[in-house]
């Protein structure tokens, strides 16, 4: 067990974004729908913004909270887990997903911080509390 690299991070960051988007367009369906087959106009409409931060809250919540896992970070090897090693909880899952954001808002530096902190923790980890722990397959380091 070792604390998850930039790159891992990242290729499981690229997986779950593909299945994000999905689930982003399947919620948008609806929307269309209502509006006869014309585009959705984000900036006119709060409900359909709503929805669409619902969606990507959820699914990181969901799966954080419940295995610690998304369906990327599985492929990568990665698990999400408190500094004791739990499943993190819904506050501190919550918080995980906001610090993100703040993680990325300065052109990723929150992410790239992990290149230089001696545990690999990207700032969303230090606020949260929490860690990306990589858990090699047997017989591979």
């Amino acid at each position: 067990m070792q604390n998850a690299g930039l790159m891992r991070r990242f290729a499981a960051i690229t997986y779950d974004m593909l299945l994000v988007a999905a689930l982003l367009f399947i919620a948008t369906i609806p929307f269309i729908a209502l509006r006869g087959g014309e585009p959705v106009e984000v900036g006119d409409n709060t409900l359909y913004r709503v929805v669409l931060i619902i969606v990507v809250y959820g699914f990181f919540i969901g799966f954080w909270t419940r295995s610690g896992r998304t369906l990327g970070m599985q492929s990568w090897g990665l698990q999400l887990e408190t500094t004791s090693g739990e499943i993190p909880s819904f506050a501190a899952a919550s918080l995980r997903f906001f610090a993100a954001i703040v993680s990325w808002a300065p052109a990723g530096l929150g992410f790239l911080w992990s290149l230089w902190d001696k545990h690999n923790l990207a700032w969303h980890d230090r606020i949260s509390g929490t860690r990306l722990v990589y858990y090699p397959k047997p017989g591979k380091q």
